[in-house]
């Protein structure tokens, strides 16, 4: 317990780059964040979505609330989900893919527990990639607080690391990106 609230601004928690997409027409999309709480039970977490960025099907393990603040996302039907959107997933569901409508989108987000995230099979990714014409770019690395760096390495989805996969008997073939 910290013995009170703790109270932050949003203006306050520095913006890194998430995911960055380069696309064959030279344009690129990044995916931003503001982890503005991250401690081991609980993230909380604003991004923001330049128009044409997207994220791959996938899921967390931990319960994870998803509110459309601005723009709107576009589901994997063509689905569309405005400004005052929410969406909750419980633990293990997988989702998406999502694309960040003409404006882009910013999002408020929670993750209960771990949070360690797990994408779908790397080549249905490889896939949606070519379909939109886009390759991943490497960002810097995330900037995880003390905790995480010591003994969650697998939030960074290195390669090689086996921890961020989907747990095998729910979800057989899921596999990390």
């Amino acid at each position: 317990m910290r013995g009170g609230p703790v109270i932050k601004h949003l203006d306050d928690v520095p913006w890194f780059e998430a995911v960055r997409l380069r696309f064959d027409d030279g344009h690129v999309a990044s995916i931003w964040e503001k982890w503005i709480e991250f401690t081991p039970r609980y993230m909380a977490f604003y991004n923001k979505w330049e128009p044409r960025a997207f994220s791959p099907y996938h899921g967390h393990q931990s319960d994870h609330t998803v509110f459309v603040v601005k723009g709107e996302l576009i589901g994997p039907e063509g689905e569309k989900y405005p400004a005052g959107t929410h969406i909750t997933l419980e633990w293990g569901d997988m989702f998406g893919p999502y694309e960040a409508g003409s404006e882009g989108a910013e999002l408020y987000c929670v993750l209960t527990g771990p949070g360690r995230f797990f994408a779908s099979d790397p080549e249905d990714h490889a896939r949606l990639l070519a379909e939109k014409g886009a390759v991943n770019e490497r960002v810097p690395p995330y900037p995880l607080p003390p905790f995480a760096r010591a003994a969650d390495q697998a939030i960074l989805k290195q390669d090689g690391d086996e921890s961020d996969k989907a747990p095998p008997e729910r979800f057989p073939g899921a596999v990390n990106l």
